[in-house]
Order: structure tokens, then C-alpha cells, then sequence
């Protein structure tokens, strides 16, 4: 690490400390203002002389937490937004220490006013500091002070990207050096520039040249660094563990393996019940409504694939006419619709590809239509959830006659239980391709986290009011 970052990096942490201390003093002044006086008496006898030793100790053991969440990680280029997210974590840890510190020690302390914005302005200061020294270190690149002095090696369109993204964004922080097809002509250029990294963009196309470049990197104190390779290409998260004293590189489909596996399911048994008792009501009228309008079958059973080919029915609210519906459900006649809805496909399909998507589809009852405009029919999958086919957030159900034209790299998508909704919908919904519809499915298997399922579970009933293409 250059000396220009790893001051920065030390800097980090007596800055932190101030602001900690900085909101701290701030919470107490403003506890003590004309303002919040007159909204709550203050209760407590803690004297500033008292107070100022707590917050101390205070912004002390936070500077643990912030350590322990990686904020002091010698990263670069690490995003502001990751920052921000470790800082909201490490300062809602540090509330909690002190919670269970009152609760123990049963101290009588009654300004919960101190806490509470104490915690807001912690997180405000610290992470105002971080955009501060990014801004200072962003004008220091762009003048060309601190900035990495870096060889490109590469002979593929990524090597010149590269490196004109890095001339033309200079907050990045490196200088490009040079950029060579090969490391022998870079290593002949090392002798007359002082480098600090070396990037190749094409690794596996010349492992012996980038071995070499490695052992040289090592012995001259210069950081070497490669774009992803072939494998990177199928999966982004990788988990190395030894065996036999020889690493091994272990590509997961997927974070949903162990914990997370069982955190999704936990969230989703207890959302799954969540909705069916709110929307019991509504699944009630619906109900009545149906069968007031074309009779039985109320709940129409959509066969479907999840993980391991395995089938399972989705329950719907039927929204056709009964001597169209499709299914085993039917019978012979679901058989009999199966092929009349063929001609349907050909002549009235929206989607190319496997999936899909009949415009004003005249088997849909005028009930029907209202239902699938807000998606109404697709209430009941709240069971299917309940019953571990399901999940809340995910891609697409798959059916099977769709399922035997995917090609194999379509069959992504079926390493996690598909969901009611997910990233499609909330991206396009029928408006979508089938092949943006996997990208961004697959996306959400590589990069899944309770926070992304949050987001995606808060946008959903906004997204049903925008007008789709078929219904």
C-alpha cells in the first residue's frame, strides 16, 4: 500500500474518534436546549464534567465495532455505499452494547433522547468524515498526487477499456503507465518506470507470462492484479478451503447455501402468514366473486418447476373460463384446451423464446382481467410459500412445456425455489425479454441478501399500477 493511502487509512481512525466525541456533546447540548426541555423535563442528574468520560469510553469501544466490521480495511476502491452500510451496522451494534450495559448493570438512566440521537448523529458525523476524506483524496488523484502508477497487460478490447476509463476518470486514483501485449515487453519497461501494479486482463491466455509476472511482483514490492477470469464468468461467489494442505476453490451458485438458506425460509414462513391474514379479506371477496361469475373451481392449479426438476402446483385464482383452462386439473379438457391455446401462442404472443405472453387473451373472463391486471390472482401462492414450493422473492415459476425449450444456461435459474416476485417483475414484468428476465434472475442468485428481498418486496405494489402489455 502506497504511504498517500495508508495515511489516509490511519487518519480514519482519530477522525472517527472526534466525530463520535463531536456527536456525543452535540446530543447533550441539544438535550439540554430551551426546546426539548419543554417537551420532557429533563429526568437525570449526569453533569457534563460526569458525561464526558462515558462518551469517551463510549467512542472508544465503537472504534472496536467499527474495526471489527471492516471499516479500517485496507480497500481502495471500496463504494461509499459500503461504507455507509457498515457504519449503520457497527453504530446500531454499539446501541445495543450499551442497551444490555443499562439492562445488567441496572442503571438508572432515563433519557433514552440521548441515545437515540446520539446513534443518528454518530452515524451522520462518521459518515460525512468518510465523504470528506474521499473528496480530499479525489481532488489529490485528479492533480496526479497519491494516484497508483500502473502497466496494463493485455492484447484483448478489455486491456484498452481499462485503460481508457482510468485516464478519463482520474478519481479512481491510477496513472496509466503503459499498456503492452505482453509481459515480456512490460518487464523491459519496468527497469525505466517506477510501477505499483500490474493488472493483466487476459491470465489465462498466458498463465506462464503471468506466473512470472507474479514471483517478479513478489520480489519487487509491486501488486499484481488480474480481471476475472473464465470462471468468474459462471459465478461470483467462490469459497476457498484447504484439503490436504492443497486449496480448493469451491463455486457456489448461489449465498442461499448454509445460513442464508435457513434465514430465507424463516422470513418466509413468517411473511407467507403475514399476508394470508391480511389478505384473507380480499382472497375472500375474490372468491365470492369467481364463483358468483363462472362458478367452480375457484383456485385454478398451475403446474409448475422448481430446484432438482422437482413439480408442484401454483395455485392461482382462475382467471378463464373453465372450458379453457389447461392442467391435469381438467382432465381430458385441460388436455383439449392445452392444444387450442397453441394457435393462441403463435399468432398472439408478445414474448419470443420459451416463455410466453398472450395479448388480450379472449379466454380471460372480464373478472379474470381486473385480477391479473394487479396480480391479484396470484394472492393464493401465499400458501405455496407456507408450504416451502414457493418463496417470497425469487424468479419466475417455470412451466414445464417452457422448461424443455431453455437452453442450458437458462437453467440457472433454478438453483433456489422460484418466488412470487422478484427482480423481473420489479425490473419490467411482461414487458421484459426472456433473456433480460434471466439476467436478472441469475443476478439475484448471485448476489441475494435479506436487504435486496426487502427492496424488491417494498417496490412490488408499486410496480402492479404500471400498464403491461398483456394481461
Amino acid at each position: 500500500m502506497k504511504r498517500f493511502e495508508l495515511f489516509f487509512l490511519v487518519l480514519q481512525v482519530p477522525l472517527d474518534f472526534l466525530f463520535l466525541l463531536l456527536a456525543g456533546i452535540l446530543a447533550y447540548w441539544l438535550r439540554f436546549s430551551p426546546w426539548a426541555v419543554a417537551v420532557k423535563p429533563v429526568m437525570f442528574g449526569l453533569s457534563f464534567g460526569d458525561y464526558l468520560p462515558i462518551v469517551v469510553i463510549v467512542a472508544l469501544s465503537w472504534l472496536i465495532l467499527f474495526a471489527l466490521s471492516g471499516l479500517y480495511e485496507p480497500d481502495p476502491n471500496r463504494r461509499f455505499a459500503a461504507d455507509v452500510r457498515r457504519i449503520f451496522l457497527a453504530c446500531s451494534a454499539g446501541v445495543a452494547g450499551i442497551a444490555l450495559y443499562l439492562l445488567f448493570t441496572q442503571s438508572q438512566f432515563d433519557s433514552r433522547f440521548l441515545v437515540a440521537v446520539g446513534w443518528g448523529l454518530a452515524m451522520f458525523f462518521v459518515a460525512s468524515g468518510r465523504l470528506l476524506m474521499r473528496g480530499i483524496k479525489s481532488v489529490c488523484y485528479r492533480i496526479g498526487y497519491g494516484a497508483r502508477r500502473v502497466f496494463i497487460i493485455g492484447q484483448n478490447t478489455l486491456a484498452q477499456t481499462l485503460s481508457q476509463m482510468m485516464n478519463t476518470r482520474k478519481e479512481l486514483g491510477y496513472i496509466v503507465s503503459g499498456v503492452f501485449p505482453a509481459w515480456a515487453e512490460a518487464r523491459q519497461a519496468m527497469a525505466q518506470k517506477d510501477i505499483d501494479e500490474i493488472i493483466f486482463t487476459n491470465p489465462r491466455e498466458a498463465e506462464n507470462d503471468a506466473i512470472e509476472a507474479i514471483r517478479f511482483c513478489t520480489e519487487h514490492h509491486v501488486v499484481f492484479k488480474y480481471s476475472a477470469d473464465l470462471f468468474a464468468t459462471f459465478a461470483t461467489n467462490l469459497s476457498v478451503q484447504p484439503l490436504a494442505g492443497i486449496p480448493i476453490v469451491e463455486i457456489k451458485r448461489t449465498p442461499l447455501e448454509g445460513w442464508g438458506r435457513v434465514v430465507k425460509r424463516c422470513v418466509d414462513v413468517g411473511g407467507s402468514i403475514f399476508f394470508i391474514i391480511l389478505t384473507s379479506p380480499l382472497m375472500a371477496l375474490v372468491g365470492l366473486f369467481i364463483l358468483i361469475e363462472t362458478g367452480r373451481p375457484v383456485i385454478y392449479k398451475n403446474e409448475r418447476i422448481g430446484p432438482k426438476d422437482k413439480r408442484f402446483f401454483a395455485f392461482k385464482f382462475r382467471s378463464m373460463y373453465q372450458k379453457d383452462c389447461t392442467g391435469p386439473q381438467f382432465g381430458v379438457e385441460g388436455a383439449l384446451a392445452e392444444r387450442r391455446e397453441e394457435p393462441l401462442i403463435q399468432s398472439q404472443s408478445i414474448k419470443d423464446g420459451p416463455v410466453y405472453k398472450i395479448a388480450n387473451d379472449p379466454r380471460v373472463t372480464p373478472l379474470g382481467k381486473w385480477l391479473r391486471r394487479f396480480s391479484l390472482d396470484e394472492l393464493p401462492q401465499f400458501f405455496n410459500v407456507l408450504l416451502g414450493q414457493m418463496s417470497l422473492v425469487g424468479p419466475r415459476p417455470h412451466q414445464p412445456r417452457e422448461v424443455q425449450r431453455y437452453h442450458p444456461e437458462h437453467r440457472k435459474v433454478f438453483a433456489i425455489k422460484p418466488g412470487i416476485t422478484g427482480l423481473a417483475q420489479i425490473s419490467g414484468r411482461s414487458d421484459l425479454s426472456f433473456d433480460e428476465e434471466v439476467r436478472l434472475d441469475v443476478f439475484y442468485i448471485e448476489h441475494w441478501s435479506l436487504w435486496l428481498d426487502f427492496i424488491i418486496l417494498i417496490k412490488t405494489p408499486f410496480v402492479l399500477f404500471r400498464k403491461r402489455k398483456a394481461l
